[in-house]
């Protein structure tokens, strides 16, 4: 497939539909439900094409759901650890990723939480190589985050005795933990105050 467009059988005549348009879709469903419960009728009928177009799209379902998350870190929550490493201190950068995290976990027009957190959190055996690649971009985002707060060690705006590998899995764990908050129906004020006193721990 080339492009954004993709064909699809409707009544025995080939049409046009949006690939990108149903991938966001299909996020949407990931996102929702999570990667076991979501099933391909559910894939299918929110994307609003047959299986073997969704098959010749997008591959099988474990496929989709890669190229979902691609999209997720491309402007879910994801995006907030981009936007908040720019910042010119470490402690501007955690605190604008935590804000940025709460704005984006309790976005009225995305499904509540984390998609990288709720699906690890929900796969089962089967499902074991989703777990771990979820698994592998939660670490990833946490080496980035660490390799910051190195480089903020390193120009003397972390103390010399500050440890940027147990800060950065301090602040992961902050952010997950505000991701099963959301999940549960946390509000985002709820969540700007853990944010808040999150910050008072941060050395100074």
């Amino acid at each position: 497939m080339t492009g954004s467009k993709a064909v699809q059988a409707h009544k025995g005549r080939p049409r046009e539909f949006d690939a990108d348009s149903a991938l966001d879709k299909a996020l949407h469903v990931f996102w929702q439900r999570g990667y076991e419960g979501t099933s391909l009728t559910d894939l299918t009928e929110a994307m609003g094409i047959n299986r073997p177009s969704l098959y010749a799209a997008f591959g099988n379902k474990e496929e989709l759901f890669r190229r979902a998350l691609d999209r997720y870190a491309e402007r879910g929550p994801s995006r907030a650890l981009r936007e908040a490493l720019a910042e010119a201190t470490a402690r501007g950068v955690v605190a604008l990723l935590l804000k940025n995290v709460a704005h984006a976990l309790t976005d009225p027009g995305n499904p509540r939480g984390c998609l990288a957190v709720q699906g690890a959190l929900t796969c089962g055996e089967a499902s074991d190589a989703i777990k771990q690649e979820l698994c592998k971009r939660r670490s990833e985002a946490e080496q980035m985050l660490r390799e910051r707060l190195q480089r903020a060690k390193d120009e003397g705006d972390l103390a010399s005795d500050a440890d940027p590998a147990q800060l950065a899995r301090f602040v992961s764990t902050i952010t997950q933990g505000m991701s099963v908050q959301a999940a549960g129906g946390a509000s985002r004020d709820d969540l700007f105050h853990v944010a808040d006193m999150a910050m008072t721990a941060w050395p100074g």
